[in-house]
This record gives C-alpha cells, sequence and structure tokens, in this order.
C-alpha cells in the first residue's frame, strides 16, 4: 500500500470518529498531538484528505468515504500531482484545468452528483450572491489575508519579502497569502498589521462613509466585540475612538484586552454582557457609532470550516435569526440622535441579512439606511460577508 494510501485510510477512521463539536483544526491538532509517528508530510496529507471530505457537503453523503475524498480532491486540484496515486486512468486523463469539465466528469462517474448538493440551501441565499460561484468556492481553500496597519505599509512590505513569503497585494493595504504562512516573528503582529480577511477589511469603505460633526472623540460600542479586530479596523479609519467593548465570554474579553496592547489601544471600557436576553446590563451612555457583528451561522467563512457545512442543520437559521433580532433590539436605543449602526454578519442567508435589515429600519422610524451590501469573497479566495450602514436622524 502506498503512503497516499496509507494517508487516506488514516483520515478515514479520523472522520468516523470526530463528531463536529470541536472545530476540525482544533481536532486535528490534539488527534496529531497523541499520536505523535506522523511527520510533517504525513499530517499534511492527511488533514487534506479529512478537508477533502468535508469540502464535499451534502453531495454524494451516502457513499463511502474513500469515494467522497477522491472526488473532492479531484474538483479541488487543476492538476492530480502526488494524488494520482489514487485515481485511475480515466480520471487522470479526465483532469484539466477547467473546473466544469472536472464536474461533468465527476457526474458520468456518479450520476447521481449534483453540485448543488454541496450546499443544498441555495434557496435561502441572498439574491447578489452568484450561487455558481459561490458553489465552486467550496473546493478552494481560502487564502490567509493582513491588513498592514497605517503608518507601516513600507516596512512590512520589506519584512515580508525579505523572508521570501510569497504574496499578492489587492488593496494598498490588503496583502493575500498562503494559508500556512507564519507571520509571528517576522512583523510587529496587531502593532504593525492585523490578520484579517479580505471581505472584513472591506467594510472600511463603508466606514469611511461615517460623518460625525464636532466631535473631539467618537463615542463607539463594538457590541459583540469577539477578538476586536473591528475595533482596530474603526479606530485605523475612524481616529480618536472614546471605545466600548461587550461581549458574553470574560475570556474572550481578556484575549482582546491583550491585542489592544499590542495595537496601541491602552484606554477603553470593556464590559461582559448578554444582549440576546429581555433585559441585558446595558452600557449608560449613547454612541455615535455602534457596530453590531452578531453572531451568525458563518456560512460564508465554511470554505475555511467545511466541517460546519457538512454538519449544518438547516433549522440553524431560524435560530441565528432570533437571536440577532434580541441582540439588535437591545443595542438600538443606544444609538446616539446623529449616530451610525453598522449592523454585519459572515453570513450569505437572506434571513440573516436583508431580513434583519427590514427589522432594524422598521424598528426604528428615525433610521435610515446609508449602504447595504454583500462582501463577495468567492471571487478571491476570501470569505463572503454582509454589511449595512444605518443612520439615525439627528
Amino acid at each position: 500500500m502506498s503512503y497516499l494510501n496509507q494517508h487516506l485510510q488514516t483520515a478515514i477512521g479520523i472522520i468516523d470518529a470526530y463528531d463536529g463539536v470541536v472545530p476540525l483544526a482544533a481536532y486535528l491538532k490534539n488527534h496529531f498531538a497523541a499520536n505523535k509517528k506522523y511527520g510533517s508530510k504525513d499530517r499534511k496529507n492527511i488533514t487534506h484528505c479529512c478537508y477533502a471530505f468535508f469540502r464535499l457537503g451534502h453531495a454524494l453523503k451516502n457513499h463511502p468515504p474513500d469515494q467522497r475524498i477522491r472526488v473532492s480532491i479531484f474538483l479541488q486540484s487543476n492538476v492530480p500531482g502526488s494524488w494520482a496515486i489514487l485515481f485511475e486512468h480515466s480520471w487522470i486523463e479526465a483532469w484539466v484545468e477547467d473546473f466544469d469539465q472536472r464536474i461533468a466528469f465527476v457526474k458520468t462517474a456518479f450520476p447521481d452528483f449534483q453540485l448543488e448538493q454541496v450546499f443544498p440551501w441555495l434557496g435561502q441565499m441572498g439574491q447578489e450572491v452568484d450561487q455558481s460561484g459561490f458553489l465552486k468556492s467550496a473546493f478552494v481553500q481560502p487564502d490567509l489575508f493582513v491588513r498592514i496597519r497605517p503608518g507601516h505599509h513600507k516596512n512590512v512590505i520589506q519584512k515580508i519579502a525579505d523572508q521570501q513569503i510569497p504574496f499578492l497585494q489587492l488593496q494598498e493595504h490588503c496583502l493575500a497569502l498562503p494559508s500556512t504562512s507564519k507571520l509571528e516573528g517576522i512583523v510587529a503582529m496587531d502593532q504593525e498589521l492585523v490578520v484579517q480577511d479580505a471581505s472584513s477589511q472591506s467594510i472600511a469603505q463603508l466606514l469611511k462613509q461615517i460623518r460625525i460633526e464636532k466631535k473631539s472623540r467618537i463615542a463607539f460600542w463594538d457590541c459583540c466585540a469577539a477578538s476586536g479586530g473591528k475595533t482596530i479596523l474603526t479606530q485605523d479609519v475612524l481616529g480618536n475612538l472614546e471605545i466600548t467593548v461587550s461581549d458574553i465570554r470574560a475570556s474572550i474579553l481578556h484575549n482582546l484586552s491583550h491585542r489592544f496592547q499590542r495595537a496601541g489601544i491602552t484606554h477603553f471600557h470593556p464590559m461582559v454582557t448578554d444582549l440576546s436576553v429581555e433585559k441585558p446590563s446595558l452600557p449608560q451612555k449613547n454612541f455615535d457609532v455602534i457596530f453590531c457583528d452578531v453572531p451568525c451561522t458563518g456560512s460564508g467563512t465554511w470554505g475555511r470550516t467545511p466541517e460546519q457545512l457538512y454538519f449544518f442543520k438547516e433549522s440553524s437559521i431560524a435560530t441565528f435569526t432570533l437571536l440577532q433580532k434580541a441582540i439588535l433590539k437591545n443595542v438600538i436605543p443606544l444609538l446616539a440622535p446623529g449616530g451610525y449602526l453598522l449592523f454585519s454578519t459572515c453570513s450569505v442567508f437572506q434571513a440573516e441579512n436583508e431580513s434583519n435589515l427590514d427589522f432594524i429600519l422598521e424598528e426604528e422610524a428615525q433610521l435610515k439606511l446609508i449602504d447595504a451590501q454583500y462582501l463577495k469573497g468567492y471571487g478571491i479566495k476570501a470569505d463572503t460577508m454582509y454589511a449595512a450602514l444605518i443612520r439615525k436622524n439627528a
């Protein structure tokens, strides 16, 4: 048996034991830590097979794991490379650069294969999202994106180039690097640059539409703060913020505080609160800008975490939508006259995006839409997000 066949069988054993409760990346890390016999090449190939299985989503779900893995590997690559040993000659001959031709060949080998079954909720997707492009992106490993912070552009570019790390400059401050790139120890993380998906960075275009008049400092609330990347972005775009950050998890805010120190943000007000309950603990002030990046299905990020695609239940859409509306209902009253609400998700589902925007505008008559858009990452190996900028009448 070839070493790739052995890796394939090892991956199948891991897949059989995996239940989706913890992220696949963390599960694999723990598995390899407990089984130190695997070298770096072994781990890379086994990991690739595991992710290939889940990238197929809900297509061919009744077929054996080895068949699903082979089909997915075939669809992911323009050339077979070392994986050729896992395939019959007819598959090698059909292995062409054109993705649609590879799809057509899979259909001849598996007549029950339908690309639409990879993501079987297309009818609930926002109309702005190109379904074909989004489906094809399921078989593409997203890049690692970084945002160079103001004043560090020349220095960061030079440091990365000196290490001969390949990169593509998408915008002045946005770089795309291979997903396995390691930057720790090369640049000052969070001080010189932040790891941030290209679509998340694009939210800056909405932030630049904010106009706050006659204010020495802008009262800003990142109400679902998570790791704090949105606050750092807003600080870099708007500057001079009086920052409040909140999250349901104290541990998250603890980690955020260390990240803010590295980023040079020394003054902020952290707050642990559950904004989804009927009467949550709330800041005792109004805000000029509220960034509300609500918890969501994460369906726009499943290229990075395809196991979530595989284990996803449609009922979760309604669950998250109710959660989002509860949060928005509590947040909106704290918007100051003339203030801005920036609402965002990393979802492609209409119920979490356009329907929530309708809910926001109906919740408060003084709110007016400035801009709303899908940030489409599927064409540039990035996540897909939705963002809307809303202003309250002065």
